[in-house]
């Protein structure tokens, strides 16, 4: 049984798909063609062994995607490839910083990223047959016939899996210079307001507390 995040993780990475299937038919073919290039890798060339990769993603990058829920991009995703002989295995770590709107205030809040992820790409004869059979989403397959890896997607999909669900900053910095004080003021006042209303209802009570 998958648990919350498990289950978040896989409601995010199917809206991913289903993106970026529409997109690429959406999205002009000159400007998706020139992104693929630059996130394509020529493993077939490569040696058995290890090799290292790195990319540097700003907001021009998510251009061809959906409009995201976060700005002001600048984010380093090091990828090292293990190439192994019928499969490989891709290790990603995303760094950087984004901009978000803070679920607390509404003002822009500098986020810190920081996640790795991994994935094992394996070459089979029926790649399509394979994807929509195999249930863990960490293990993709591609054609025995392919000579190019094609991995802007799965940078797209693990810099917004690298979000938190929750975008607020930490409890010591509430009313920092980043927040909205006069939200926070309004929001502390609704809270006190709803305290004493509910506070009222058991006011009558009060008289009955000492009776045995």
């Amino acid at each position: 049984m998958l648990n919350i995040k498990d289950f978040y993780n896989l409601c995010v990475r199917t809206t991913l798909a289903i993106s970026v299937v529409f997109l690429t038919f959406a999205t002009p073919k000159k400007r998706l063609m020139s992104q693929r290039r630059e996130f394509e890798i020529a493993f077939v060339g490569l040696k058995p062994g290890e090799h290292e990769f790195s990319y540097v993603i700003t907001d021009a990058f998510f251009e061809p995607f959906q409009q995201q829920d976060f700005t002001n991009c600048n984010s380093k995703v090091n990828l090292k490839l293990d190439k192994k002989s019928g499969f490989m295995l891709l290790k990603f770590d995303v760094d950087g910083k984004v901009e978000v709107m803070c679920d607390r205030c509404g003002n822009n809040l500098p986020l810190q990223l920081w996640d790795e992820f991994n994935l094992v790409v394996k070459m089979v004869d029926e790649p399509a047959v394979m994807n929509e059979q195999e249930e863990d989403p960490d293990v993709y397959y591609i054609s025995k016939g392919e000579s190019h890896l094609h991995i802007a997607e799965w940078i797209y999909e693990f810099i917004n899996l690298s979000i938190p669900m929750q975008k607020m900053c930490k409890d010591d910095e509430i009313g920092g210079p980043q927040c909205n004080t006069e939200v926070l003021e309004k929001l502390k006042k609704m809270e006190e307001e709803a305290q004493g209303n509910s506070n009222s209802i058991w006011k009558g009570l009060d008289k009955f507390k000492d009776l045995q």
